[in-house]
């Protein structure tokens, strides 16, 4: 019996007094974060929360994040990280999905109105009893009316807790995802995927504990940041630098300030980094303390890694994941020169292979067969919540059908060479066309939308939609572009639209999407 908890639980044991988490002149140790969690737990047992309840949380990279997941986990209830960009509508989906029993939300800024919308969204779910607004300056009232703050709600919590032990196999966080296509589903990540997750990366990052710190610019409510930085971090006592939203001068400084060992960020995060070593910038002070650099999300393309190799003195580990499978499944061999392109072998203790749309295996030592790249493991999700046939549609004898395209090379290293069905990849963030082209259905002026993904050299890629306007419509595509902003997460809505008769079909109806661009 164990809880993923036990990550910050042992660093607070044996190094109390180390810096566990830095944003800007905030410093808290292991021992003040530990105490805080202790808190949270408290408060959701005294709430009622039970072993196996869920309990959402909408927060930006702040201490706040990590202080209520693992006070969460203690509490022996499930995580539920959401996304700081959803409307209210959205929030109250995965509430009610979920069927989550408490909230924590954090206020946010007016550009940035998690308050409002998290707000909006637990007043629209059913069965969410518990709401706490997480204030960016504790001593503010709530700004929201009849909301609590979480500093009401912790004032005068115990500082030390037990935690609720259950099994490996328990789920301990839900992270949505569309999988391969359709509605947004909640992959199942047991103790035992996260733990295992985490401490397979400080196994490929050679960590040493108390000896690493961390730029953390990666949102943690995606299993990239949380279990690669926070939850990897936390298992090796490393100290955590927060940087709330990516900025490449603030990150650059940051690097210099304090001595950044570790930075994983996605391919756009790395090209703007090398676009910022200009000036005043001591590119030899950050080259001498990077040990580690790590990408996900998308290929790199072969002059960054050349460039960030040049200028940083660190080669680029590159992997690949997704949330149902904790995140890592292979990754770039430490030992082996990296081969640009590739997304690396199999980590410890998880297998892949190439299948064919029958289940049928492609064999070893075929190198010119692209297939779909199945993944057996410990990193392997329990299935999508409360959806049986979903998950024997990707899970069959413990192999999961990631619905990505790859081909193998004579070592045994993968090369995606394709995107799961249509996903688009924007700044680093999965959106899922189906979402999009159905909001952008319930504006009156659309018939038809079809929703693809276009290069974009800030992005990656640009989320573009062809619509086919009602009857009668006369909606422009200024004032389409504008109420998708209202409508979706600012990184879903379509920025680009293109107004047509009609669109691609096959015979059986369905839009021929390759044929959009």
């Amino acid at each position: 019996m164990y809880s993923l908890a036990i990550l910050l639980e042992d660093s607070a044991r044996r190094y109390p007094t180390r810096d566990a988490l830095v944003l800007g002149d905030t410093h808290l140790t292991y021992a003040q974060v530990d105490a805080a969690a202790n808190q949270v737990a408290n408060l959701l047992v005294e709430r009622g929360i039970e072993p196996g309840d869920k309990v959402a949380l909408s927060c930006p990279n702040i201490p706040y994040f990590p202080i209520v997941y693992y006070g969460i986990l203690k509490s022996g209830a499930v995580v539920v990280p959401l996304n700081v960009l959803n409307k209210g509508r959205e929030n109250a989906y995965y509430l009610a999905d979920s069927g989550a029993k408490a909230y924590f939300c954090f206020h946010g800024t007016p550009e940035l109105a998690m308050g409002a919308e998290g707000w909006a969204g637990f007043q629209q779910a059913e069965g969410c009893e518990h709401f706490f607004l997480i204030m960016p300056d504790p001593a503010m009232p709530a700004s929201i009316e009849g909301a609590t703050t979480f500093a009401e709600a912790v004032d005068g919590q115990a500082p030390t807790f037990e935690s609720r032990l259950g099994s490996e196999s328990d789920t301990a966080v839900i992270l949505y995802t569309s999988g391969t296509t359709g509605q947004a589903k909640g992959a199942e990540l047991t103790h035992s995927n996260l733990m295992l997750n985490a401490l397979t990366c400080n196994r490929l990052f050679r960590s040493e504990p108390a000896a690493d710190t961390h730029l953390l610019t990666l949102p943690l409510f995606h299993s990239f940041g949380s279990t690669v930085q926070m939850n990897a971090g936390f298992a090796m006592a490393a100290t955590l630098v927060l940087l709330p939203r990516f900025e490449p001068n603030q990150a650059i400084a940051l690097m210099q300030r304090h001595d950044i060992t570790v930075f994983a960020g996605v391919p756009t995060m790395w090209w703007a980094l090398v676009g910022a070593l200009t000036g005043d910038v001591d590119v030899k002070r950050i080259a001498g303390n990077l040990r580690i650099g790590v990408s996900g999300g998308s290929s790199l393309p072969v002059e960054l890694i050349k460039d960030v190799r040049e200028k940083l003195g660190v080669t680029i580990l590159e992997g690949y994941g997704l949330s149902e499978t904790s995140p890592v499944a292979t990754f770039s061999d430490p030992d082996r020169e990296p081969r640009p392109g590739s997304i690396g072998i199999p980590v410890w203790g998880v297998e892949c292979k190439l299948i064919n749309d029958d289940w049928s295996e492609i064999p070893v030592g075929d190198t010119e067969s692209v297939g779909e790249i199945t993944v057996r493991g410990h990193c392997v999700m329990k299935g999508y919540l409360n959806r049986p046939e979903a998950t024997r549609e990707v899970l069959r004898d413990g192999w999961f059908r990631t619905g990505d395209l790859a081909r193998r090379d004579a070592d045994g290293m993968y090369y995606i060479v394709d995107r799961s069905k249509d996903m688009i990849i924007r700044g680093g963030f999965n959106v899922y066309p189906r979402e999009v082209e159905e909001d952008l259905m319930t504006h009156p002026g659309v018939s038809l939308a079809a929703v693809i993904g276009v290069p974009d050299e800030n992005h990656g890629e640009e989320i573009k939609a062809f619509v086919i306007r009602a009857k009668d419509a006369s909606v422009s595509e200024d004032e389409l572009v504008a109420w998708g902003k209202e409508q979706m997460a600012a990184y879903k809505y379509p920025r680009l639209v293109e107004f047509v008769e009609a669109l691609p079909m096959t015979a059986t109806g369905k839009i021929l999407k390759r044929e959009l661009s």
